[in-house]
């Protein structure tokens, strides 16, 4: 590939901004905007700034299903919430999860078992578990942790998940198929690879058992919520600024019904299901079932169901701001040339032993610093499959790798959408879940990189 056209190691200055800023500041949203301020800026010199607003206006215009998911979410997770029904699932929980352990490992399991899609298994699992895990002294960084690390990995380990639908299409569009002479095929003969992802699920419960002890922040979290305090310093600053509310719950412990949280998850997940993977779709519909469901068991008024509604939704406009942003970052990354620039420099170490270890590298970085994982996949892929072809490398153990590159990106990438979305469930700042969770990311993305180069030299 030509690099001719990018702006070579300069196209990495942008990343480096944001991440190095955020880490200082502890900030996202503004560290965002000053990265994606500095890539106009070397774009465009002294027009950056009008550059910088039309990128910002074509996202926002691009973006309005963005806008809708995840305002959908708030409206759910806060009748979710005003109901009564996180509260009795919680309630009923805590009869079930007599210790901590158990309390963890429920949380695993749930997460496992919500595998339609990653956004999905962020929703559920931390409104259904927050309160529970907190009866147990968990900190909420912890339970971040926890949640995500089944997320995106139990979604392409399990073939009916939309992460499925969109790896096969890849499969497809480059005619790649498994034995059985279909893309689903070639997707499912590459599971068995997907080393990050297995490695993800395997060791969160190990952690959780404290089978592998904790480690860094994460440890001083887990100290701190032993004391009393599950939530992060971050939270209680918000408190004295007025930037949150405090969370409390407001419901009649007699009115708390479990039924009022787990019909509307199960009719979100059919509904999802039915319309082939359509999670807005989903998510309007559990949003009519719940008014079906509260208004006549008066647990609100038609008028506090809208305004509840009308609330959640615009408790997410932080999360869509966030997630918006991060795609101008991404525009101006496109434009700086990043990811040509390093598959030029990657190129010539694409050997066919060394193929998946460096696949599996260079779309984990890629992803992180883009905070894109599907757009990652749709870049990187018709590049790097068509290679292994021709090298003879094993093509699914090399579409595996591109895979869990991405899996360990939304696992990581603290401005991109899954993190926020997971640190909005849990109620934490992504600067808190960066801090604490990529620390022990460290262990399976070393043990995936040992495992691809195995696996690379021997078959």
């Amino acid at each position: 590939m030509d690099a001719s056209n990018t702006y070579g190691i300069i196209s990495l200055l942008p990343v480096v901004v944001v991440i190095v800023s955020a880490l200082i500041t502890k900030r996202t949203l503004e560290c965002l905007i000053v990265g994606s301020l500095v890539g106009f800026v070397i774009l465009e010199k002294q027009n950056f700034l009008s550059e910088w607003v039309a990128a910002a206006q074509e996202v926002f215009g691009e973006s309005a299903w963005y806008i809708l998911v995840f305002g959908v979410f708030g409206v759910i997770i806060m009748l979710l919430e005003k109901s009564g029904g996180a509260q009795g699932l919680s309630q009923l929980g805590t009869k079930f999860a007599k210790t901590r352990g158990v309390a963890l490992i429920s949380t695993w399991i749930l997460g496992i078992l919500i595998f339609i899609d990653d956004y999905l298994n962020n929703l559920g699992v931390s409104v259904a578990m927050r309160n529970v895990t907190d009866k147990f002294k968990v900190s909420r960084e912890f339970l971040a942790y926890l949640i995500n690390s089944t997320g995106a990995a139990v979604c392409v380990l399990i073939p009916i998940s939309s992460w499925a639908v969109f790896m096969s299409g890849q499969y497809e569009s480059l005619e790649i198929m498994g034995s059985d002479g279909t893309s689903l095929g070639a997707y499912i003969q590459s599971i068995p690879y997907m080393f990050y992802a297995w490695l993800a699920v395997i060791l969160a419960p190990l952690f959780a058992l404290k089978i592998i002890p904790l480690f860094g922040p994460m440890r001083k979290a887990e100290q701190r919520a032993a004391q009393g305090q599950v939530f992060p310093p971050s939270y209680y600053e918000q408190l004295e600024k007025g930037t949150m509310e405090e969370v409390k719950e407001e419901m009649d412990p007699s009115k708390a019904r479990a039924v009022n949280f787990i019909v509307p998850m199960v009719v979100f997940v059919i509904a999802t299901i039915v319309t082939d993977g359509d999670i807005l779709m989903g998510g309007v519909v559990t949003i009519i079932v719940c008014a079906v469901m509260f208004i006549p068991q008066k647990l609100m008024t038609v008028a506090e169901f809208c305004d509840i509604s009308f609330k959640g939704f615009t408790s997410m406009s932080f999360v869509t701001g966030l997630v918006l942003t991060s795609f101008i970052l991404g525009k101006a990354n496109e434009e700086l040339g990043l990811t040509p620039y390093i598959i030029d420099k990657v190129e010539p170490l694409l050997s066919p032993g060394l193929l998946p270890v460096i696949a599996f590298l260079l779309v984990a970085f890629l992803a992180f610093a883009c905070g894109s994982f599907w757009g990652i996949i749709a870049i990187v892929a018709p590049i790097i499959l068509p290679l292994a072809v021709a090298v003879d490398a094993n093509v699914y153990l090399v579409g595996a790798a591109i895979i869990s590159g991405t899996v360990f990106a939304s696992h990581t990438c603290f401005y991109a959408d899954a993190v926020t979305l997971i640190s909005a469930g849990t109620q934490i700042q992504n600067t808190d879940y960066a801090k604490t969770a990529i620390p022990l990311t460290i262990i399976p993305v070393a043990l995936s990189a040992i495992l691809y180069l195995i696996f690379g030299m021997v078959i």
